[in-house]
């Protein structure tokens, strides 16, 4: 690891974590965490800058939803995993909307078989188009823990990718990539989307808000 990398991972603020997470989980395991969450974001980032701070948030929802994987915290509402293979557009699409449809009443991540470095301009420009932001997210490797503490895990295009485990309710949306595409189609895919979302909600039983 040469100093840069050093230099880097020190600046990752794990003692926020520690203090979160005291008595749920130690010292050791959460620096495993910061550790691989690291390692994973480096593989694929050309600039490091905004690394250390990613690494944090990263590893916070790791050890979120592995703490409501194994028992350890109760989960005050259903669970929804969206999955693509770069993160970078229809996942991050469906989780935002879920999340402003349902008006924060379920719980969503995202994650990506083959993650991007960064979120498709023109998925943020069309999602800003109804108000709604994702300047602040960013392209998440699939990991295991998220799955296990998925209620819904809803795929899009990344095959067999994500792990299968019993008692979870696989659905396969067929939404095409928004990757290098027009703008108008991009707004056709969100618009795809959101209708999936809505009925998503519908038929958990959720209610949701009118879209704009």
């Amino acid at each position: 690891m040469n100093s840069e990398v050093i230099e880097l991972r020190e600046r990752v603020r794990t003692s926020d974590l520690v203090r979160q997470f005291r008595g749920t989980f130690g010292r050791e395991t959460i620096e495993r965490m910061v550790d691989e969450s690291f390692a994973q974001l480096m593989e694929r980032a050309r600039i490091y800058t905004h690394v250390p701070l990613l690494t944090t948030r990263f590893a916070r929802e790791r050890l979120q939803a592995l703490a409501q994987a194994e028992g350890l915290v109760p989960k005050a509402q259903p669970e929804i995993l969206f999955v693509c293979v770069h993160n970078a557009g229809r996942s991050q699409m469906a989780a935002l909307l879920t999340t402003h449809l349902s008006s924060g009443r379920v719980h969503v991540r995202s994650a990506g078989s083959a993650p991007s470095e960064q979120i498709e301009e023109a998925v943020v420009e069309v999602m800003s188009e109804l108000g709604l932001d994702l300047t602040d997210a960013f392209p998440k490797p699939l990991t295991d823990e998220v799955v296990r503490a998925a209620d819904v895990v809803i795929t899009m295009g990344c095959g067999d990718a994500c792990p299968l485990y019993p008692g979870k309710r696989y659905l396969d949306w067929e939404v095409p990539d928004p990757a290098g595409q027009p703008l108008d189609t991009v707004r056709g895919i969100r618009d795809d989307i959101q209708a999936r979302v809505l009925d998503l909600l519908e038929e958990l039983g959720i209610r949701h808000d009118t879209p704009r």
